[in-house]
């Protein structure tokens, strides 16, 4: 039997207003176009984006039970023919995320099996997606994830703000990467009272394009925060942090080289100076403004939280959080509660009503209507390029 939970309170509030360009209203019909769309995940809380992306569709969920069997294995039973269809499976990644891969590869494999026509994967928010580089005797964890899915049968991904827009070189299939800016330039202009006194903020030089795309298309003013705490993600070890504190200088027969020495005779190596990161410091005006921080990730909240305290010291007023994934992890809704942060505006990507109850600040936008218009675009063989309009390549 599919395991059953209990539907979390709704949240006080949820923004659901698309942007101007981008209007509802097209509807399929499932059983006459030959498609149908699929949850790969029972839940109730992960389901919700499914039926809100079927309600824009005028169609009804694909009939399946996905349920875990007392041993852990996962488990996908298929409950009407798909032969000869267009399958869309809708998976949100809710906090078991190894759990919500095996649910998507072998509900992709099941439909594959079943003589589906293709298979397309809706993940608004891609896993793993942050394992994208090697580290030291690491792994791209990301391009295994996308092998594994070539395999599973899926032969089309349609996501939402890759942490890296180059993970889609890893897929051998069309990759769709929508985008959530839309939405949130229009939640802060519908939202955010006298956002014309508002400053875009990047927490870190590495989201200064995103931050500045936003500005530019707001026609607000722009600043950067510069240094890193220890913890931050690039802090991790990948050999670049120990290098040798002098110049080796090995010669033949005289000694037997270390391990930073050359295993050349006669060759020096240069001395290399280790990578330290300087105090967190504000680049750009503040004073007496609203601080609207913006990134595509917002999970471990330290980093935010350091960011609000050096904003509302430099005379920020009021200070936003904003991102597409919500991912909110441990213990980061009981310290967004606590911090600097006026309000945190993310989007449903994920589900996050239970981070909701713990912390009164979380707002949430839909982007259900793009992904609908994209699974109607993909079926009917229109052009993806209208969703796409006045879409900047930083976002």
């Amino acid at each position: 039997m599919p395991r059953r939970m209990l539907m979390p309170h709704k949240s006080v509030f949820s923004y659901s207003r698309p942007p101007k360009w981008l209007n509802g209203g097209h509807t399929m019909n499932s059983a006459r176009c030959g498609y149908r769309v699929f949850s790969a995940n029972s839940s109730e809380a992960c389901m919700e984006l499914a039926k809100k992306i079927t309600e824009r569709l005028g169609a009804e969920l694909g009939k399946a039970v996905v349920y875990q069997e007392s041993n852990g294995e996962t488990r996908v039973e298929i409950k009407e023919s798909v032969r000869g269809h267009n399958i869309f499976i809708i998976q949100t990644i809710p906090r078991d995320v190894n759990t919500a891969i095996m649910e998507l590869l072998i509900m992709a494999y099941a439909l594959k099996t079943s003589c589906a026509n293709s298979i397309i994967g809706v993940i608004p928010y891609f896993p793993y997606s942050k394992q994208s580089k090697m580290r030291k005797r690491g792994s791209i964890v990301c391009k295994l994830l996308a092998s594994m899915m070539s395999d599973a049968g899926l032969t089309h991904i349609i996501t939402m703000d890759l942490h890296q827009k180059e993970i889609q070189g890893f897929f051998n299939f069309p990759v769709d990467n929508l985008r959530a800016s839309p939405f949130l330039l229009q939640y802060i202009q519908d939202e955010i009272q006298n956002y014309k006194n508002a400053v875009i903020v990047a927490k870190s030089p590495d989201a200064a394009k995103r931050a500045q795309s936003y500005a530019e298309r707001l026609r607000l003013g722009l600043a950067v925060i510069h240094g890193e705490p220890q913890c931050a993600e690039l802090d991790m070890v990948d050999g670049r942090h120990s290098p040798p504190t002098v110049k080796n200088t090995v010669h033949k027969g005289l000694e037997i080289p270390c391990k930073h020495q050359s295993p050349f005779p006669g060759i020096e190596l240069p001395m290399m100076m280790p990578k330290e990161k300087p105090p967190i410091s504000l680049v750009g005006d503040v004073h007496g403004k609203i601080a609207i921080i913006v990134d595509d990730i917002i999970d471990e909240v330290e980093s935010f939280v350091a960011a609000a305290d050096i904003l509302k010291e430099r005379g920020a007023f009021k200070v936003y959080a904003m991102a597409t994934h919500g991912i909110l992890s441990s213990d980061a809704p009981r310290l967004l509660e606590l911090s600097a942060i006026d309000e945190v505006v993310v989007t449903n990507t994920i589900p996050h009503e239970l981070q909701k109850q713990q912390c009164s600040k979380i707002r949430t936008v839909d982007i259900s209507l793009i992904l609908s218009e994209a699974i109607r675009r993909i079926h009917n063989g229109e052009s993806m390029s209208y969703l796409f309009r006045n879409i900047a390549l930083d976002d």
